[in-house]
This record gives structure tokens, C-alpha cells and sequence, in this order.
């Protein structure tokens, strides 16, 4: 008898009720180029949650998840860059190595356009993958494919974020917290929202220094020109999409930056681009980053110590709760997958 993995697909038409788990074959040694690796870890995200709800169509008996971590289990021929026993983490674009971006969609995206990471082994070519920050478990570097990658390139890559900067993150999912973490620890000074006193306050001990409760203050927009004396921040990471971005843009400085990295608000909606243009800010869109950035953002892991913060873990075959407790937007910071032990 072959042996086999364990798996979750999602099933048509999708949904949560129709992730179901399946038995793989084992998709034994790696080839010349190519690591096996063990999948302990994953963890959730928008994209992800759009997938298996159904509103991004994928194939039928698609395996989700884009965010894997885990151990080199063997390395085909001419790999040099991973020996067996080291610790690794997944990339969202697997051909993005290097330079600007070269893609639109999802096609080549593990979890939408390929099959993803809810399973217990993958072999996958080296470039999939690159090493996890030293002293990290496999759940704390699952958070980094998407989520922290995201909150590097927004600050550190696309806006060259300095000390002395001032920052607004919307919210206190995984990428907000971490452009929180990686501002402070950049010597910026950081303005964090939310809907909830309690998450405001967990953000206060992350190092956030202004807080505003976007219920309380709707509008938030003038709150941040309160703090800043005026003047507006100086970078915005913007989630919501269409219902906040109009806000976003007065809460910038003339000259300001707003990366778009969510649309939790909507895909579309009215954009006052007459604001924008008077207050001469940039506004780009962005997704994830490349292979590069991902090793420069776990050099700097690497150096700084930070840690990611993990809300909850979910077994895999609990898979449809992790998703609804996401949904549901009570978590702090990233929910993960346990894999395989």
C-alpha cells in the first residue's frame, strides 16, 4: 500500500461546511531542484477566508491555504541553499524573486491559483521557500508569508519608512499589528484604530501611541489631525478599502504615503481623488512582496528579535472554526493551523 497525507480540498460549491479532509498520495522524494517539506504550521488571512467562502473562485478539490512553515525533510540534486533538518517558510508568489512586480492575479499563488499549504507534506521547488527566522515555532513563522511580508513591504520596501515617521494602522488584524511592531521598532511613532477599548489597550502594550476607537470617533480622520497638530501622518496602511480610504486620505500629510493592501470595506467604491491630487499623496496598491523581500524582512527578524502575535491555534481538521473565529473579527493579531506534529 502507498502511503498517504493528510489533507483538507474544498469542495464545490464552496464554503466552509465543504472543506473536507482527504487522504493524499505521498508525494515522496524531491527531484533535482526541489525540497520535501513537512508542513507543521499555517496561519489565516483575507485572501485565504475569501477562498474557502467562495467569493475568489478556485478549482473544485482545491487544497487552500498560501501560508506554510514546516522542516526539510530531503533535498533533491543541486540544492545548496536548505539541508534536511532546516526550518523554512513559504512564499506567496513563488516566481517573484527579485525586482518590481510581474503579476496581477492569483495563478501562481498557493491556496487560489495552485494548491496550498493545508496538508502534511509538500515537495515543492527551492524557490518556494525560503529559511524561518531563527528561534521562531512553525506557527509564529506561518504569520510571515502574507501578513508580515505585506506590513514589511508597505513600510520598509514601498515607503522607506525612518525614525521619527508617524504611522496610522488601521484595525488590529495580522498585518496591522505587524506594521505596528516593525514601526516601533523602526523609531516610528504609531496610531493604531479599532472598534474595541480592549484591543486598543493589548496595541498601547505593543507600543502604539495614540489610540482611537473609529465607534466612538467616526470620524477618526480628524482625530489624527488632532494628535498630529494638523499636519496629517506621514504613512497610512490602509485595510478597509472604499469606506475608509476617503478618510485615510484627509488623515495623510500633504506629500504623504497610503498603502492599499486591503479591501475589507468593499472592491469598489468612491475614491475623492480631487483630495488626493491637492494633497499630492501617493497612493499604491500592493500585494505581498517578493522572495527578496522575504529574506531581507527575516534579516530583520533576525536582528530585531520581534515575535509575531498568534491569537489562537486551530488543529487542521478544525479548519472551518479557525475560519469562522477569523470571520467573526474578535482576533488579535493572526489566527494559525497546526498541521502535523
Amino acid at each position: 500500500m502507498k502511503a498517504s497525507i493528510k489533507a483538507i480540498a474544498l469542495r464545490h460549491p464552496a464554503g466552509l461546511d465543504n472543506l473536507q479532509r482527504v487522504e493524499l498520495a505521498d508525494p515522496g522524494a524531491p527531484a533535482a531542484g526541489e525540497i520535501r517539506v513537512r508542513i507543521h504550521a499555517s496561519s489565516l488571512n483575507a485572501h485565504d477566508l475569501g477562498v474557502v467562502t467562495g467569493r475568489l473562485r478556485t478549482e473544485d478539490g482545491r487544497i487552500p491555504m498560501s501560508d506554510g512553515a514546516g522542516i526539510v525533510e530531503a533535498v533533491g540534486d543541486g540544492v545548496t541553499a536548505f539541508a534536511v533538518g532546516d526550518a523554512v517558510v513559504s512564499t506567496f508568489f513563488p516566481f517573484w524573486l527579485d525586482g518590481g512586480p510581474t503579476l496581477a492575479d492569483f495563478s501562481t499563488t498557493p491556496g487560489d491559483g495552485v494548491d496550498g499549504y493545508a496538508r502534511e507534506v509538500v515537495v515543492r521547488p527551492v524557490q518556494w521557500f525560503t529559511h524561518a527566522p531563527r528561534g521562531y515555532t512553525h506557527e509564529e513563522a506561518a504569520t510571515l508569508t502574507t501578513a508580515g511580508l505585506t506590513a514589511w513591504r508597505a513600510l520598509v520596501v514601498d515607503y522607506a519608512l525612518k525614525a521619527g515617521d508617524t504611522v496610522l494602522v488601521q484595525g488590529t488584524g495580522g498585518v496591522s499589528i505587524f506594521a505596528l511592531q516593525f514601526a516601533k521598532y523602526m523609531g516610528a511613532t504609531v496610531i493604531a484604530t479599532s472598534s474595541s477599548d480592549d484591543k486598543l489597550e493589548r496595541a498601547r502594550l505593543l507600543g502604539a501611541d495614540h489610540l482611537i476607537n473609529y465607534k466612538r470617533d467616526a470620524d477618526w480622520a480628524s482625530k489624527v489631525l488632532e494628535i498630529t497638530s494638523g499636519a496629517g501622518v506621514d504613512h497610512v496602511v490602509e485595510v478597509g478599502g472604499p469606506a475608509t480610504l476617503g478618510q485615510s486620505i484627509r488623515a495623510c500629510r500633504i506629500g504623504g504615503h497610503i498603502a492599499l493592501i486591503g479591501v475589507l470595506t468593499g472592491i469598489a467604491g468612491e475614491v475623492p481623488t480631487a483630495d488626493l491630487m491637492r494633497r499630492q499623496q501617493t497612493l499604491q496598491g500592493l500585494i505581498v512582496g517578493s522572495h527578496k523581500h522575504q529574506r531581507d524582512m527575516i534579516r530583520a527578524i533576525d536582528a530585531n528579535g520581534i515575535k509575531p502575535i498568534i491569537d489562537s491555534t486551530f488543529a487542521l481538521d478544525d479548519i472551518a472554526n479557525a475560519f469562522r473565529h477569523q470571520a467573526a473579527g474578535k482576533h488579535f493579531g493572526k489566527v494559525c493551523l497546526r498541521v502535523s506534529d
